[in-house]
């Protein structure tokens, strides 16, 4: 919520074996919702997983402030970061697909009953209206994006005519992709200590170690989106033809943040995510981030782990060549380049 601009002033936790169908939570838990409001003072609320357009209807109406759910949220920090014609042409998909099924939403004091002569009111027209407009801004936006795609594929192309081996970071927002980026290939991109900084691939070209004959070997290192928990089904679609670079990658690099206290349920998430796009194959090589900061001034490790070995035990990270590295300070860098040289 802080990402996107936003104050909390409280959180609630309701564990149930399914979802209330028409409220999301039971009802003594909307009540409770309810009573909060007045000691609260909030003027939204946030569910973490993604509503149905009645559910999120019933809560707007019962707790009368504006309801959003995770997906909503995330499409608009994404929105928020977007930068580049890409990126906003994705994100605009991703919304505008997201708010097609949650229009009639939006003309509910216009409604009128179905099935009978002289019942069609205008809040159906409308909507019908809407529906349309909107579809035809999805075919738009796919078109443009399809045209995207095309470009993409020339730039692949010229890449495998170079023969220059291309080596794609992915992780966990925040693992730190982008400081990453800078610290291997000395470029000014954005770094920032927030969730999903950058949304815009970034590729520059980078030395390896030299090759048999004494001379630096380049390679071409792209930084990606960063992933997420239950990231939506619609920013995965949008966003399809920029992680489709993963595809054409040599090596993967996944970076994994070790001080996060959820480092091993974060690197299941990226490599669920690298399964769905189907590039578990590529050679990998499993980065752990932000070492400097893994021991503690009293000598204890952090996660739990008193040991820093005990990290090959992350979930993903089996039969994969691990470097550890600071790449805020630095450190374990040029290891890092002589393993993406053995690999490229």
């Amino acid at each position: 919520m802080e990402t996107a601009g936003a104050e909390v002033v409280g959180e609630v936790v309701q564990r149930l074996d399914r979802p209330h169908p028409a409220h999301y939570v039971g009802k003594g838990k909307l009540g409770e919702l309810t009573a909060l409001k007045q000691d609260a003072g909030y003027s939204m609320v946030l569910f973490d997983d993604e509503l149905s357009p009645s559910q999120q209807r019933n809560l707007e109406n019962a707790l009368k402030v504006k309801v959003l759910d995770r997906t909503a949220l995330i499409l608009d920090i994404f929105a928020q970061r977007a930068s580049t014609r890409e990126a906003r042409l994705q994100v605009e998909l991703a919304q505008t697909e997201y708010l097609l099924p949650r229009l009639a939403g939006q003309w509910s004091h216009l409604e009128r009953l179905e099935g009978a002569i002289g019942t069609r009111g205008p809040g159906e027209t409308q909507i019908e209206t809407d529906r349309r407009l909107v579809r035809t801004r999805v075919s738009r936006l796919k078109r443009e994006i399809q045209s995207v795609r095309k470009q993409r594929d020339l730039y692949r192309r010229r890449r495998q005519r170079a023969g220059v081996p291309v080596v794609s970071l992915v992780g966990y927002t925040n693992a730190g992709k982008s400081t990453l980026m800078r610290a291997l290939s000395g470029a000014k991109v954005l770094a920032e200590d927030r969730l999903f900084a950058t949304l815009d691939p970034v590729t520059r070209r980078i030395n390896l170690p030299v090759d048999g004959f004494g001379q630096p070997r380049p390679v071409l290192l792209t930084d990606t989106v960063g992933f997420i928990q239950k990231l939506p089904t619609q920013l995965v679609a949008a966003f399809r033809a920029t992680l489709e670079e993963l595809r054409e990658a040599d090596v993967l690099l996944h970076v994994v943040d070790i001080t996060h206290p959820n480092a091993a349920e974060q690197s299941a998430v990226v490599e669920a995510t690298l399964r769905e796009l189907d590039v578990l194959d590529r050679p990998t090589i499993t980065v752990l981030n932000k070492v400097d900061r893994f021991q503690r001034s009293d000598g204890a490790g952090v996660n739990g782990l008193e040991d820093i070995d005990e990290l090959r035990d992350l979930a993903g990270m089996e039969g994969r060549r691990i470097c550890f590295v600071s790449a805020a300070r630095g450190w374990g860098l040029d290891t890092l380049r002589r393993a993406i040289a053995d690999l490229t």
